[in-house]
């Protein structure tokens, strides 16, 4: 296990302060708002751990207000409903006395069904064929000091293009292969969690494909209003992973983007939607 994925690891094993109450940290990095993925990933974990039976399935959640990175988040658990085949939980995240998040998940019990069916995974190159992300984005380490000087627990090897050092126009479609940097245990509840805060870190990217601006344009203001995910098929997050995503629209100040894991045998193990928020405000008056 690399350092920087033992340091998420430890970011996901989160504190019991209290019977259905958790408390976790923020990496010591300068960030202005804590990265959605951890939050969401740190949610899954509180929940799963007041599950006896089964694996999650599903999870529908909302960003309501930017994560102070400085404090911690607490997680309150709910305890819904603890079915034969399905249990539910829904969890807040508070910072400040305020709700920044929630969500609802469910986890259901292992059966064999009766119906099975996919959609068919794109032809793309392999991943021993592609450049890692940071060795890509070598030949600007001292403009991007940091975003090297951050720990990187998930291996990101791009099919294409980088989407955002792309300055001409293009289809809102983007692909990449992704796994934990380094071997994980084999509890399926860390490896949900690790795909969760995985899934987080291109979604976005896909909705500004179209469009003639990038995350540090000081005229453009993004953020995650919601993300819902589907875990079809056992995984391990520790194994390459193709991320295929796409964006089918972008209105009223809101983009969708739609991404889908599939293993290397091109087996669909996880789908997944974000929407989120897309403005353009005026430049500051010198």
């Amino acid at each position: 296990m690399s350092d920087a994925l033992d340091f998420l690891v430890k970011l996901l094993d989160i504190e019991p302060i209290e019977v259905n109450i958790f408390r976790g940290v923020s990496p010591d990095e300068h960030r202005q708002r804590v990265f959605g993925g951890q939050v969401a990933a740190q949610a899954l974990m509180a929940a799963g751990r007041t599950v006896e039976r089964g694996r999650v399935h599903s999870l529908h959640s909302y960003f309501l207000r930017p994560g102070d990175p400085n404090v911690p988040i607490l997680y309150e658990v709910d305890r819904i409903r603890d079915g034969r085949s399905f249990t539910t939980r829904r969890v807040v995240a508070i910072q400040h006395g305020q709700a920044i998040f929630n969500m609802q998940t469910s986890f259901q019990v292992d059966e064999d069904g009766d119906f099975v069916h996919q959609a068919a995974m794109p032809d793309v190159p392999g991943p021993e064929t592609l450049s890692s992300l940071r060795e890509r984005l070598e030949p600007l380490r001292d403009q991007l000091a940091d975003w090297f000087a951050r720990p990187h627990p998930i291996d990101q090897r791009h099919v294409g293009e980088l989407p955002w050092m792309q300055h001409e126009n293009r289809d809102p479609i983007q692909r990449l292969w992704i796994r934990a940097d380094g071997t994980l245990g084999d509890d399926p509840l860390l490896h949900a969690c690790i795909a969760t805060y995985a899934s987080d870190m291109s979604l976005f990217d896909t909705m500004l494909a179209p469009h003639e601006v990038r995350w540090d344009d000081a005229e453009f203001m993004g953020a995650s209003l919601d993300h819902c995910m589907w875990f079809h098929r056992p995984f391990r997050a520790d194994e390459w992973l193709l991320y295929d995503m796409d964006s089918p629209s972008a209105y009223g100040a809101r983009g969708l983007a739609r991404g889908f894991l599939f293993t290397r045998e091109g087996t669909l193990v996880v789908s997944m939607v974000q929407e989120g928020l897309m403005r353009l405000v005026p430049r500051p008056v010198p």
